[in-house]
């Protein structure tokens, strides 16, 4: 099991990488500057990914 130290990571990669995809440039630390949109976006995108892969893992225990 991942260390939450571990999981924060990987919450930040999964984070800009969404932020990349959808052409939002993210700093690290604080990032206040984003408009709601923007930060709506990179959030949608979030999802996207997280339903596509619950998806393909229920694909594959068939």
């Amino acid at each position: 099991m991942a260390s939450n130290k571990e999981a924060k990571k990987a919450l930040e990669q999964f984070k800009m990488q969404a932020a990349n995809e959808v052409g939002v440039t993210l700093n690290q630390g604080y990032n206040g500057q984003l408009t709601s949109r923007e930060a709506g976006s990179i959030g949608g995108q979030m999802v996207k990914k997280m339903v596509e892969k619950y998806e393909n893992d229920m694909k594959g225990s068939n």
